[in-house]
């Protein structure tokens, strides 16, 4: 597989506007079922040049840990970031407005459909795809961990212990993410301090 090269810092782009904003995260939010993040990484970095690929994952990093929606939290700061406060209530408003029609229709449809066995299954095999846009994604931004402070072998080491505490010992993402963050905030911390020095 072939990655797309990261945009070079000075030929980045940014919003031309509001609504350009707004339609941007309209887009994505509409894209967005079972996870956004692999769609997302392709529109902002590679397509439109808005960030490169280490900002991207700072940015991503960031929303993954405040309280709310990833997706959310990043069309905040993405908004914040280039046109303050009504940049940020842009973003926002694209990411709400067309999905809450279409999860109106769909509720709507769903109360009708809710015992069909086809529907059913079409729900699962929409789980599967999800997982594997997310691992996508994860493949995709890989590379932009060779310049993080902890070092290649450490920010592996830390998604092998996320994925067995999540994935095979079943523990609650609400103290994994807490506990395995605390340890890689202060791991940056002394790493970049001891970089300076």
């Amino acid at each position: 597989m072939q990655l797309s090269p990261a945009p070079d810092p000075q030929s980045r782009n940014g919003p031309t506007s509001l609504t350009d904003l707004f339609w941007t995260f309209t887009a994505l939010a509409l894209q967005g079922f079972g996870g956004v993040l692999a769609i997302a990484q392709r529109d902002l970095v590679e397509k439109r040049r808005w960030f490169t690929r280490e900002e991207f994952l700072d940015e991503w990093s960031v929303a993954q840990i405040m309280p709310g929606s990833n997706m959310i939290n990043l069309a905040l700061m993405v908004g914040g970031r280039y046109y303050g406060l009504r940049g940020a209530l842009s973003a926002l408003a694209g990411m709400l407005t067309g999905p809450m029609v279409v999860l109106l229709l769909l509720a709507v449809a769903y109360s009708q459909l809710a015992n069909n066995p086809g529907v059913a299954g079409a729900l699962r095999g929409m789980g599967a795809v999800a997982a594997g846009l997310l691992m996508g994604a994860g493949v995709k931004l890989a590379p932009a961990l060779k310049v993080n402070p902890l070092g290649l072998a450490l920010c592996a080491l830390l998604m092998v212990l996320t994925f067995v505490a999540i994935a095979l010992l079943r523990w609650p993402l609400m103290l994994v993410i807490p506990a395995l963050g605390v340890v890689a905030c202060m791991a940056a911390w002394f790493a970049l301090r001891n970089k300076e020095q």
